[in-house]
């Protein structure tokens, strides 16, 4: 079967940064739904769309194309106190971006009486490769096109 909208998609990947260093690689397949649902970066999409299993390609992404480009306005210092005890650097918590909608932010700095968050996500301005191997390819359920995502093993689970 080709990938094409509304197809679940397995597939192994492994992301290098630009020096080559693995940056994150799939121990367990990663499963998403085809289509435009935002459950994959579009250039990955892209990229595997027509294709079948067994297809394996690697694509080189610029910061833009895969996790967006830094974007400093996501900084945010905020006082210690209003922080449960035990903050650490590199720990994650979610908020409130400014348009009111969840963001995750990593504690990047403790100074003093302050906490420094970044809002950009961890890869955000570096440009990566990526190293895909299709490994199967389906038809999603009626259930899973309807709620955007694909379910059961290595898939979301409700």
């Amino acid at each position: 079967m080709k990938i094409e909208k509304n197809s679940a998609v397995t597939l192994r990947f492994k992301v290098t940064d630009s020096l080559g260093k693995v940056v994150e690689e799939s121990n367990e397949p990663m499963v998403y739904l085809h289509g435009g649902y935002g459950n994959t970066l579009p250039k990955i999409e892209e990229a595997l769309d027509g294709q079948e299993t067994g297809y394996k390609v690697t694509l080189a992404l610029s910061a833009a194309d895969a996790f967006g480009l830094r974007d400093e306005s996501l900084m945010q210092t905020i006082p210690k106190s209003q922080f449960p005890p035990g903050v650490k650097v590199g720990g994650q918590l979610e908020g409130r971006g400014e348009d009111g909608r969840a963001q995750a932010f990593t504690v990047v700095k403790i100074k003093g009486d302050t906490v420094i968050l970044d809002g950009n996500h961890p890869l955000a301005g570096k440009d990566l490769r990526f190293a895909l191997a299709v490994t199967d390819v389906r038809p999603a359920s009626e259930e899973e096109i309807a709620h955007g995502h694909v379910h059961g093993e290595h898939g979301h689970h409700h």
